[in-house]
């Protein structure tokens, strides 16, 4: 997604403006996928390997014991991971193959982060790392994910769509 060094500044200007698109139709997919109406979020692609989401934590997703339930840690974490990695790939769906989490401070209602940042591999298999942080900046989760490109096209998917 990066111009190679020594580029002119028109190639360099049309890397960053596919860059743009690509991260622009990723935040598009995000949105369009069902299991995101559940929940009030926001993807935000920051750079390449960089993603945040935004999102607010309710009671309707308490374990009996009156806090968040883990699965809303996971989605978060693994969502916000996925698309950091998956903005260094601009043609194949990225899979997630194995995620690490760890709960660090029970999470009650508020306004939470999620921010994505990829750590390494480019070709087939992808980790990236995420972590969660509430209203008053302190964490409360944290995650490692492995990611792999799929055989699915980002182009054949009916939310993936570039900025006209």
């Amino acid at each position: 997604m990066t111009s190679p060094e020594g580029s002119s500044g028109a190639a360099k200007s049309a890397d960053e403006s596919a860059a743009s698109g690509h991260f622009r139709a990723l935040e598009s997919l995000y949105a369009a996928a069902p299991v995101n109406s559940l929940f009030q979020s926001q993807l935000e692609i920051l750079e390449a390997g960089r993603a945040r989401i935004t999102f607010i934590a309710n009671e309707r997703y308490f374990h009996a014991a009156g806090a968040t339930h883990g699965t809303l840690y996971f989605k978060m974490l693994d969502d916000a991971a996925f698309y950091a990695a998956n903005s260094l790939v601009s043609d194949r769906f990225l899979l997630t193959t194995g995620f690490n989490l760890h709960f660090t401070k029970p999470l009650r209602t508020g306004k939470v982060i999620a921010e994505g940042k990829w750590i390494s591999g480019k070709r087939r298999v992808f980790i990236a790392e995420a972590h969660l942080m509430d209203e008053e900046g302190d964490e409360i989760g944290r995650g490692t994910g492995t990611f792999m490109r799929s055989h699915i096209a980002l182009s054949g998917l009916d939310g993936y769509r570039q900025p006209e």
